[in-house]
Formats: C-alpha cells, structure tokens, sequence
C-alpha cells in the first residue's frame, strides 16, 4: 500500500476493512474472535481492541499456516469450529461463512470446507480441483502447480472452515518444502486426505472474497461496494439522480421516496427519514434527518446534526452539534454549530453562532418562531426567546427576551457628498495636479 497505515485498516465505505470483517464475524455470535497480527500490530491492536477480539502475535511470517498455528496456545484446546478468514478480503458476508460451518456438518462429514471462487482471470490464485460433488481431490498453489492444474479456474479464496480438535494436529505435519519455503493453510486439506478424510469446497462469488494489496485494488473493491449499495436503495425506494456520483458509508440508512442529487457523499453515521430531498454537492457525516426535511445544495452536516421534519438548510450551511426545529430554516451562508433552533425559526443569511473561544465550546438556543436577521453574529452562551427578532447585522452578545427584537450595530451615519470629495482629494495627490 506504500502507506503509513496499516493494510487492513485502510477503509471501505468509511469504515476500516479488518472492521468490515469484524461486523460480519459477529454475526454468527462466535465464542472467540482472534486477530493474527505481524508487523505494525499495534495498529490493528488498537482497532480491534474495543470490539472484544483477541491478539495472537506472529513474530515472523512464514505463510497462512503457520499464522493460524500461532493461534493454538490461546485457543488451548478449543474443541469448536474454526472459521479463518483474512483482513485483507473484508467483504465476506455472513451467510457465507455459515455455508461453511452448515457444510462441514453435512451428512458426509468433511474434514474441512474450503470456500472457492472463479474469477474472470485466475492469474496466480491457488487452484481446488473437486469432483461433481465438491469433493476436494486436490488442493495446489499455483506456484506448485502443473499446466494441466493451472488451467481450472476454481480457485481457493484461502478461507477454511474446520474442526478446532483436527485443526492443529494437522497444521504440526504441514511442511515447507514448496517454492516458496513457506508453510500453507490449505495444505491441511490433502493431509486429512491422506488419512482418508476428504474435504469439500463451496464457491462464492469472485467479488466476495476479494482481496485487497495495493491503492488501487482498494478503490476497486471501494467501486463494487458503492455499486452494490446504490443499486440497493434505488430498490428500497429511494431516487439517485445520478446514482455513479453518489457515495455511501457503511451504515447509512434511507427512508422511502428519499430524493439524493448528484455528487452527495455520505460519512458514518447518517440516517435519513422518509421524503427527504438531499440536493447536490452536499456532505452529511453522523446527522439525523427527519422526514421531508430538505438540504442543500452545497450544504455540510457534520456529527451531531438533527434536522426535524420539514426544516430546511440551504446552499453553504454548516450544522455542528446543533438541532434545527420542525419546520425551522437555515437557507443561505450560515454555520450553526453547538446550537438548539425551535420549530418554525428562520436563520437569515451569514448567520454564524459563535460558540468557540479558542478554549471551550458554548450553546446558543434560539427559541420556536424567532427571526434571526441576516449577516448576524450569536456570541455563545447566548438565548434567544420564541418569537423574538434579531435585525440584520447585529452581533448579540445577551440573552434576548420572547418576542423582543434585538439590534445590536453601530448607529447608520451619511456625510454628504463626502465620496466625491475623497475620490477628488486621491485623483489630485495621484495625477499630482
């Protein structure tokens, strides 16, 4: 990835591939979650550590295999299934991987179910050969692998479901003698074999178990995902003017009849009420809307913002921390950050809550029915009561009583023909005449 950033913590839809995963994982409510970490793994430590999964460090790397082995003095003994996934393929779903589990339990019991795939180009995909029945005759990694085995194209995503009593017994007689000296997970598959317990293989789509090496594969894999989900929320009821234009978080959430024009993007944390219309270039990031509100163009809705029903915020507004009131209205060239707007109150245009000092953050309320009169400045911690007007220009630095109205500028003063006399005054000092 030439990044600072640990592979798997690069992110998909907002959200850090390895958490992708995670989320899925917890799904089937496993009785242990564990992360295999190598280099820079107090990164991924960091990531995991509030979701509960356990650390296993791998000192050296030295192929799958040997990964998983390091696994074995935590898990002391653990006589349940093993799912093994890898986080740098973060889209695996959970219905996939309870495929898995469902098949290792069938009636021929397996001694272990390997998840493949056919891509469009197998490249250097390690190769499954199976019968009709997707019994697993041979497992062979490409570099291993002869014409003949080269060219079948299911291949094996690497994730294996398997018995946790059979798994580490067999994982201690994998060996290295391979091209590249290293020792392979999928090699357990044809030692059961040879023990007389053969394995199976189900598949899945390519896209699912895509993995995840450079920038670009990213931005692939980030392409597939968006698309995916666009094409979900038009199927939900929701209209996409420009669906290629529009960008989803992972846990975005739309109502019915939602209106998205081009070019919207969406951070975490964002659900949207039925009948909203989002208009284009607009950014919301961990804001609430209620239904038929409207937003944009141009608008930014950043963490903490709750538009209630029917408000409205127009072209360049910023909301922070801040609530806007049925029916309330910020339409032009505003921020309101740290704010509590009543229902019904109109935000005139440049109007800027004040609420940073450069040490704290402060509140200002404006009551239901107030007027806010363009170009004004609201000094937090500053009330404004119901119903009450601020003239345009003021900057108000006091609380201001219901139904007042509040001017706070300097007292409009015209010199006459003061204009003419100054131009006439630069032009003679200019031209020196």
């Amino acid at each position: 990835m030439k990044s600072d950033t640990h592979k798997v913590l690069h992110p998909i839809a907002g959200r850090p591939m390895l958490l992708h995963l995670i989320d899925s994982v917890a799904e089937l409510a496993p009785a242990r979650t564990m992360v295999v970490v190598g280099a820079r793994r107090e990164q991924v430590e960091a990531a995991v550590a509030p979701l509960g999964a356990e650390i296993v460090h791998q000192s050296e790397q030295l192929g799958t295999g040997h990964a998983v082995a390091q696994a074995e003095a935590a898990l002391g003994g653990f006589a349940g299934d093993v799912i093994v996934l890898y986080g740098d393929a973060p889209l695996v779903r959970a219905a996939t991987m309870r495929a898995m589990i469902d098949r290792l339990h069938a009636a021929d019991l397996p001694a272990a179910v390997v998840l493949g795939f056919r891509p469009a180009d197998p490249g250097a995909y390690g190769r499954v050969i199976a019968d009709a029945d997707g019994r697993i005759t041979k497992m062979v990694e490409f570099k291993d692998a002869t014409d003949a085995e080269r060219a079948v194209d299911l291949c094996n995503s690497g994730l294996i479901a398997v018995r946790g009593e059979d798994l580490f017994g067999l994982l201690a007689r994998v060996g290295n003698a391979n091209a590249a000296g290293e020792y392979y997970l999928p090699d357990v598959v044809m030692l059961a074999d040879a023990d007389g317990r053969p394995s199976a293989v189900i598949e899945t789509a390519a896209a699912e178990v895509a993995g995840i090496n450079s920038r670009a594969e990213l931005a692939a894999v980030e392409a597939d995902w968006q698309h995916a989900r666009r094409t979900q929320a038009m199927a939900d009821g929701a209209t996409l003017i420009a669906p290629d234009t529009v960008w989803f978080a992972h846990d975005t959430v739309l109502g019915r009849d939602v209106t998205i024009e081009p070019n919207v993007v969406f951070g975490p944390g964002v659900t949207v009420a039925d009948g909203v219309t989002i208009h284009a270039f607009s950014h919301l990031e961990g804001a609430t809307i209620a239904s038929r509100a409207e937003i944009g163009p141009f608008a930014r809705l950043r963490p903490g913002a709750v538009l209630g029903e029917g408000s409205k915020v127009g072209n360049f507004v910023e909301m922070k921390k801040a609530v806007l009131g049925k029916g309330a209205k910020a339409n032009h060239l505003s921020y309101i950050g740290d704010a509590d707007v009543g229902a019904g109150a109109n935000i005139g245009a440049g109007t800027i809550t004040c609420n940073y000092d450069g040490f704290f953050k402060y509140g200002t309320k404006i009551g239901a029915g107030a007027f806010i009169g363009s170009n004004s400045a609201l000094v937090a911690p500053v009330s404004i009561g119901p119903g009450a007007i601020v003239g345009a220009g003021s900057v108000i630095t006091r609380d201001v009583d219901p139904d007042a109205l509040a001017v706070a500028r300097g007292e409009h003063r015209a010199l006459p023909n003061w204009a003419k006399r100054f131009r006439d005054n630069m032009l003679a000092k200019k031209t020196g005449k």
